[in-house]
């Protein structure tokens, strides 16, 4: 995959899946997918459907999620509402919360139909442990008490968590051009962040100011 790293940090898709357990490579499928599309820091688009993974997902699923098997009965397949999401995220970079477990599920899920996408991932967990080191924790909802984003109280559903992120987002690149002569901050500067070790951390910094 090509990553398109010079597109501004703000014009990018914020994903979040639902799944019937942790690994595409167990045969967990998705059930879930929400997204918010970001351009100059505004809410453009989204994107929000269940899908049927051809089987009964678990009594936990259906308690941790609220996405009941009745819920699922009358929903499309995977591949159909797959194959919608890869035109909706065309040309895009992508954020995730824990990005390794989506982008598990979106490779695994879009390999099944034979589709691909040209965007890098960051992850805003990874990021929001450079740049909030005292959050009591790294969860989202943590995250989003600490920053004092306002929400509905809504989790584990994909929308509310897509939007949740992206809120989460904007103001982790708010924060991190405070002060600083910038205005918005590239997707490759963001990755670079979220991959710097923490020794390190606070001379990347200084680097920008």
């Amino acid at each position: 995959m090509s990553p398109l790293t010079h597109c501004p940090a703000d014009t990018l898709v914020v994903l979040d899946f639902e799944t019937t357990g942790l690994s595409p490579n167990q045969g967990d499928r998705a059930i879930e997918i929400g997204a918010v599309k970001l351009h100059r820091g505004e809410v453009v688009d989204r994107f929000s459907q269940l899908m049927n993974p051809g089987f009964r997902v678990s009594g936990f699923i259906e308690s941790y999620t609220g996405i009941t098997n009745g819920m699922l009965a009358g929903a499309p397949g995977c591949g159909e509402v797959m194959a919608a999401f890869a035109d909706f995220i065309d040309g895009c970079n992508l954020v995730a919360h824990n990005a390794s477990f989506d982008q598990r599920f979106l490779d695994a899920e879009l390999a099944a139909i034979g589709r691909d996408y040209a965007g890098d991932f960051v992850c805003s967990m990874l990021l929001a442990r450079r740049l909030y080191p005292d959050a009591p924790n790294h969860k989202l909802g943590s995250l989003v008490a600490y920053r004092g984003i306002r929400h509905d109280g809504v989790f584990h559903r994909a929308l509310a968590d897509a939007q949740m992120t992206a809120d989460l987002w904007l103001a982790m690149l708010a924060d991190l051009a405070s002060g600083r002569d910038m205005t918005t901050p590239h997707f490759a500067l963001l990755k670079k962040l979220s991959r710097t070790p923490k020794a390190q951390l606070t001379r990347v910094l200084a680097s920008l100011d």
